[in-house]
């Protein structure tokens, strides 16, 4: 059985996480594609098809930050959850804050999981395979 690259959308605006989080994956051996927006408005330009992105896959997964310029993640996921044509996609924050404020307010907008950044790199490395095993090879993902 063959298995379509999995279509991973991360919201982040630190280029630093963008090439971790590209490593990591790499590491987990897994096929997939990473497609970046660096903030909310082009991570909803991405999801709504608009403008350059009108042949923009559906992702499988978000990942996304809270902090993020323009519209932040609080913003993005509200609209996700709010969106019939997007509300099914698992939405991951991952995000540095680990105020209780963000966390309550992430759940209440329905995000899937929070997970809080490890500022080691071994580790981060380790979440992000985590993540990708979990949503990508355990959980069942609805149709697109």
């Amino acid at each position: 059985m063959t298995y379509a690259p999995a279509e991973i959308l991360l919201v982040e605006d630190n280029p630093g996480d963008v090439r971790l989080t590209m490593e990591a994956l790499q590491e987990a051996k897994v096929l997939n594609t990473l497609h970046v927006a660096k903030d909310g408005v082009e991570a909803m330009a991405f999801l709504r098809r608009e403008a350059e992105n009108a042949n923009a896959p559906r992702p499988d997964l978000i990942l996304l930050d809270l902090n993020l310029p323009r519209k932040d993640g609080r913003e993005v996921l509200a609209e996700i959850k709010a969106d019939d044509d997007l509300k099914s996609i698992p939405v991951v924050v991952l995000t540095t804050s680990e105020a209780e404020e963000d966390i309550l307010k992430s759940y209440n907008l329905h995000a899937n999981c929070y997970i809080v950044k490890p500022v080691d790199l071994d580790q981060f490395i380790e979440v992000v395979k985590t993540l990708q095993g979990f949503w990508l090879m355990v959980v069942r993902l609805p149709p697109k």
